[in-house]
């Protein structure tokens, strides 16, 4: 198969070298231009048929949002990857792409070390590949094909019966989106806290939670520590910090740590899954979502064995389904299902816990005993 064509729109010269480095050094990919101006960019297009192509949020004259639908109405298909800054304004331009339809974003270093470099080039290069491979199969009619579901390793466990009292989330490439539509659908009288690891760094899980809270009915906030999970609401936990959960007496509160990271990544879903297994034991509802990787393949196996029960977003409507598959391929999988059908069925199931469960009093969660 011949090389990924990638295509780079950026107004800095020196971004656009180190991103022409990295391209150049990937054997799958081959860089075919590039452009430092909208127009040049959409007079190149047509010639160039890019695979793939890189954006910056902060372009010149127009910002990246603005850049982005001009770009997809001169080719429609073809996925934007944002590259940018780490910064609280690249930060709200970025999210603002993702949701006019860029596919994924990359954080580009914010020193000349080569530790910020090498993390660059570990985000940027899977990314490419799978949004570029994916474009190609899309051009060749290839249909997602349907997924068996494999027999569970675990014994059978009397998950229905089991009122939830914690709902953990997972996400990571697409999974701003996916997480807007999930947490949208939570009605106002959801009677239990959801958690959220979604992979991104510090200021845009702040900003990702302002939004979703602009959105919600239930309170979204950035995790801060310390907090006593008393009842509904969504807690984001902050770029680089893992976020757990823990018991005392009767209360389950939130825990922040810099505890190195897990599968790449901190905050890492595996840290948050297994807390909340030990923390709520078959009362843990894990849902997994869109990203690369295998991050909460490890944790869902605590929280399976724990008693609780395990989501995963199908791959239908995944954008990229290597956390949600990790989890159908391991057998860890209660249901999987499509994003639009994720919600309700958290819904329900919490519904079952307010007809079951009374609280223990104001202060404290509600207690399944």
């Amino acid at each position: 198969m011949s090389r990924l064509r990638v295509m780079v729109v950026e107004d800095s010269t020196m971004v656009r070298r180190m991103l022409t480095r990295t391209i150049d050094a990937d054997p799958e990919l081959q860089l075919v231009g590039g452009a430092a101006t909208v127009r040049a960019a959409l007079g190149k297009l047509a010639v160039l048929a890019p695979d793939v192509i890189t954006l910056s949020p902060e372009m010149p004259a127009v910002n990246g949002t603005q850049t982005l639908r001009a770009l997809r109405k001169v080719a429609p298909g073809v996925p934007v990857i944002m590259i940018s800054a780490q910064t609280e304004r690249a930060a709200r331009l970025t999210l603002d792409a993702l949701a006019a339809g860029a596919r994924a974003f990359v954080t580009r270093p914010s020193g000349d070390g080569s530790a910020g470099r090498d993390a660059f080039r570990d985000q940027l290069l899977p990314r490419v590949r799978v949004l570029g491979h994916a474009r190609r199969q899309a051009l060749a009619g290839v249909a997602v094909p349907p997924v068996a579901r494999p027999a569970s390793p675990l014994p059978p466990l009397p998950r229905a019966q089991d009122p939830i009292r914690l709902v953990v989330v997972a996400s990571g490439t697409g999974g701003p989106n996916a997480l807007a539509d999930l947490v949208t659908s939570v009605p106002a009288d959801f009677p239990v806290p959801i958690l959220v690891v979604q992979h991104m760094p510090p200021v845009f899980t702040r900003v990702l939670a302002e939004r979703l809270q602009a959105r919600c009915r239930v309170p979204v906030r950035e995790a801060t520590g310390g907090e006593a999970l008393a009842g509904a609401g969504v807690f984001i936990a902050p770029g680089d910090h893992h976020l757990t959960v823990v018991r005392e007496d009767s209360e389950l509160r939130l825990r922040l740590s810099q505890q190195p990271p897990e599968n790449s990544c901190r905050p890492a879903a595996d840290v948050l899954f297994r807390s909340a297994a030990a923390a709520a034991g078959s009362g843990a509802l894990a849902v997994v979502m869109t990203g690369l990787g295998q991050d909460g393949m490890r944790g869902a196996g605590a929280i399976r064995a724990a008693g609780g029960a395990v989501l995963a977003q199908d791959e239908a409507s995944s954008l990229v389904w290597g956390m949600p598959g990790a989890i159908v391929h391991a057998g860890l999988a209660d249901e999987i299902l499509p994003l639009d059908r994720l919600g309700p069925f958290i819904a329900r199931r919490a519904r079952r816990r307010a007809a079951t469960v009374k609280p223990c009093n104001a202060r404290h969660v509600t207690c399944a005993r």
